[in-house]
């Protein structure tokens, strides 16, 4: 026990630098873009272009109905077959953000889509153009609506990570496959790399909660702005 013991502290600070230097940002890059890519995908499903709906239709259909394995593979080893090789983190980037944009243009496009038509209206009596009421007065109530949905699949994308390490990707998951490669203790290891997952998602939750409670006033705020529209 003791053995096992001096393995778990030796190989706490590995897998926590894992989760800060490879982990945290993969999965930061990876929602920045995958939110600019959902918006895009959004604003396409609504759009009322036939080609242009159906094309985000297909896209969300294609990326929600296969695992993303699945995708990681045909991304990092499928595609070299084509002359398109990207690196190990590159690729996972790339996977993370086109599987991230099909899910969370869903929840913007539910949350654009929950704005009363009032909305567009009065804006439009004000003398707004339709992109200025979409950016000015749509988007900021839609984006409130949409938070908590975005900051649970923001922590999921966290532990989503754990995919690239089939990429060689040094996250955590990696890391801690290499020290059980040597200690020849999986049990124990894994487990903390569990613990090590839990520590990041708890944080990720707690930040979310105090996101959400300041966000809430806002709601309150525009709760009877809804009502009378």
């Amino acid at each position: 026990m003791e053995r096992i013991l001096e393995i778990l502290v030796s190989s706490f600070w590995p897998l926590l630098e894992a989760g800060i230097k490879t982990t945290v940002p993969l999965t930061l890059i990876s929602f920045a873009l995958g939110m600019i890519l959902a918006f895009i995908v959004a604003m396409m499903r609504l759009s009322k272009i036939t080609v242009l709906s159906k094309i985000a239709q297909f896209y969300v259909w294609v990326i929600r109905g296969t695992p993303l394995i699945v995708q990681l593979f045909v991304i990092f080893y499928g595609l070299p077959r084509v002359g398109i090789v990207f690196s190990p983190f590159v690729s996972a980037v790339t996977g993370l953000v086109i599987s991230e944009g099909a899910y969370d243009s869903e929840i913007i496009r539910a949350a654009i889509q929950s704005i009363p038509k009032g909305q567009w209206e009065a804006s439009h009596a004000l003398g707004f153009k339709k992109i200025q009421t979409l950016t000015h007065v749509i988007v900021p109530q839609a984006a409130l609506i949409a938070v908590p949905s975005l900051g649970n699949m923001f922590i999921s994308l966290l532990k989503d990570t754990s995919l690239t390490a089939i990429l060689t990707v040094r996250e955590i998951f990696q890391i801690g496959q290499q020290i059980v490669a040597v200690t020849f203790e999986p049990l124990w290891l894994y487990l903390e790399v569990g613990l090590v997952y839990l520590i990041f998602s708890s944080v990720l939750s707690k930040l979310q909660v105090m996101l959400e409670k300041k966000l809430g006033k806002h709601m309150v705020a525009m709760g009877p702005a809804k009502k009378e529209a």
